[in-house]
């Protein structure tokens, strides 16, 4: 594939023309805002690099677009894609990041962090025991790349892992392995779920009553994306306490609007899409990584399944 004229828009786009200048590529390169890129861009360009689409744009001028985050719903829910355009996504330091943050919540959770923090406001000794992640159960939605590191990570403490994928294919670092219609079964026994996944039509909407009901206070933490949750059950489910906590950084209108009932809830923390933050380095090295492996015509690791959406 030959890639001649390339169109990046990105909040960070002076970063990244600063990273990319250097490497004296000899290809044509437009940078621009994500407010800024207009079809005639589009249709110019022979490769588009962005965190999403904006605006209702035709692609199939386009030969290769790349996603500078690990998700591609903003590219691909509820639209259609031409099959003659190669989309990839960035592949970097995700895992390890959402792992970190889901970790210090749930340590944060067992050892007893807010009630230490309430008693010390009102100078009570009140001595509690904090518990083990040894002792714990998690139920991780998604076992790619991302859902694997985060199992690796509770694992490797002796918490026993368990994973939620649509196909249930056994992975390691998980105890088992299940589909979405064969792990409810499961959900009472869980201290903590972690939602990974994608947004795609078999994900919209996923945590929801049918969830949530079988639940016996569990913490629950969506680092997958904010679509995937119905956010008035989620509500529910904490004022019935079948949900003790839950911390949410991802959500389907971003960012969330000061109105929204979750800012406000005393048992829901709020984070602003945090959890697996694609750095301007990470990004351009991942998107010339990618470019190379396309003109030499290698094996790419990051080609994304458009029909699947993921």
């Amino acid at each position: 594939m030959e890639i001649n004229n390339i169109v990046i828009a990105s909040p960070m786009f002076k970063e990244i023309e600063e990273l990319v200048t250097p490497y004296n590529i000899h290809k044509n390169f437009r940078f621009f805002s994500d407010d800024e890129v207009t079809q005639n861009d589009l249709i110019w360009a022979d490769a588009f690099v962005s965190f999403n689409m904006k605006g209702d744009f035709d692609y199939n001028h386009l030969k290769w677009v790349h996603s500078l985050g690990a998700g591609v719903d903003r590219f691909l829910f509820d639209r259609s894609w031409p099959e003659s355009v190669l989309l990839t996504r960035t592949v970097c330091s995700f895992g390890q990041r959402i792992a970190e943050y889901s970790l210090s919540y749930v340590l944060r959770d067992i050892q007893l962090h807010h009630s230490y923090q309430t008693l010390q406001l009102k100078k009570q000794w009140k001595p509690m025991t904090p518990g083990l992640l040894s002792s714990q159960k998690l139920m991780v939605y998604g076992t790619g790349e991302i859902g694997q590191r985060v199992a690796k990570v509770f694992s490797q403490f002796g918490a026993e892992v368990y994973g939620v994928s649509l196909s249930g294919k056994q992975k390691e670092y998980f105890h088992q392995v299940m589909t979405l219609e064969d792990h409810y079964d499961h959900l009472s026994d869980m201290n903590y779920l972690i939602n990974t996944l994608p947004l795609t039509k078999q994900t919209f909407g996923l945590f929801a009553k049918p969830i949530f009901d079988r639940l016996s206070g569990a913490g629950f933490i969506n680092v997958g994306r904010g679509a995937s949750l119905n956010e008035t059950a989620l509500l529910g489910a904490l004022n019935q306490q079948s949900i003790r906590f839950a911390v949410l950084d991802v959500f389907a209108e971003e960012p969330l609007p000061t109105e929204n009932e979750l800012w406000n809830h005393k048992n829901i923390i709020v984070t602003p899409h945090i959890s697996a933050v694609t750095t301007a380095k990470e990004g351009v090295d991942c998107f010339l990584e990618t470019l190379n492996k396309i003109e030499k015509n290698e094996p790419l690791n990051n080609i994304v399944d458009t029909q699947r959406g993921y």
